[in-house]
């Protein structure tokens, strides 16, 4: 289980206390403040504290005191307005900081955005815990032969169960090198520091993440997407339903525009103005590459 017991307690505690203030509230995400969201066989995201909402979005585009006289139809087409023409600053004003536990390897993808705050978990000083994401036998597929950074088809059979068994085997055999090489007993034992190089990358890490909504936004644009890696997604839509109880009119504007969108290069346009008028486009006649027509049929296709 991702939450132990004593989480839990530490969990109803924080839950059971209350205070008053006078800054901006969220009913939406109040109801998932330090919760623990399950992901993946170990993992959970849970928020820690945020600020902000759709009005301080559309306060700082107006850079006006309070709410005004504007409606909330006027600030969700002004939400709608700045998500279309691609204004970032008034999204910066929100923030938002998770505890997030997850696989080191998923934490060196999660890493790439630079554009937070990040504390994590520290092996030098403590020790990690024996817990290691083991895939579901549907999750473990072949290389894609169309794309290097993607998977194929499903493993089957015989195959399935021999990764299944080296991933299990191999965590467990590296987790006790570990713990012995730590150990005190009859010896010196190693330095956390070192020891912890011999960890597999599948074992579980946690950090406190905090970000703004503009590069939030980001991350979730590409993590949950489609063609994301699964371990990565998961947690990416984990992290869509809470933002989506937070500032709703900002989620169905990104949803909108940019999950449920498309970016369509100049070549790609004028493609889709001859198809307009009836002529057939074929990739020779495009002037685009395999590639960028194979990605444009795609968006044609779903559109």
């Amino acid at each position: 289980m991702p939450i132990t017991q004593d989480q839990q307690a530490e969990i109803d505690a924080q839950r059971g206390q209350t205070s008053q203030t006078l800054r901006a509230t969220v009913s939406g995400i109040e109801q998932h403040l330090y919760k623990a969201h399950d992901v993946l066989d170990h993992g959970f995201i849970r928020v820690i504290d945020y600020m902000g909402d759709d009005s301080a979005i559309c306060q700082a585009a107006r850079v006006s005191y309070g709410k005004g006289t504007k409606s909330v139809q006027n600030d969700e087409g002004l939400i709608r307005y700045l998500m279309r023409h691609w204004h970032s600053t008034p999204f910066e004003m929100c923030e938002i900081k998770l505890h997030v536990k997850l696989p080191v390897f998923v934490a060196r993808q999660w890493i790439r955005h630079r554009t937070a705050n990040v504390n994590e978990y520290s092996a030098r000083y403590s020790i990690l815990d024996r817990e290691f994401y083991i895939p579901a036998p549907e999750d473990l597929a072949a290389q894609s032969v169309v794309n290097n950074q993607g998977r194929g088809e499903a493993l089957s059979g015989e195959e399935a169960q021999r990764v299944l068994r080296y991933l299990q085997d191999d965590a467990t055999r590296a987790y006790d090198h570990y713990e012995e090489m730590i150990s005190q007993d009859d010896q010196q034992g190693l330095a956390r520091e070192l020891a912890r190089m011999n960890l597999p990358a599948n074992i579980y890490t946690q950090w406190y993440w905090k970000v703004d909504l503009h590069n939030l936004f980001h991350f979730l644009r590409l993590r949950a997407d489609a063609h994301a890696q699964y371990e990565i997604r998961v947690y990416a839509d984990a992290i869509c339903e809470v933002v989506k109880d937070w500032v709703p009119a900002a989620y169905g504007a990104f949803e909108d525009y940019r999950l449920g969108g498309a970016q369509l290069s100049g070549k790609a346009l004028d493609c889709v103005k001859r198809m307009l008028t009836g002529e057939v486009v074929t990739q020779e006649t495009s002037g685009m590459s395999k590639g960028e027509w194979r990605e444009f049929e795609g968006v044609v296709r779903n559109a």
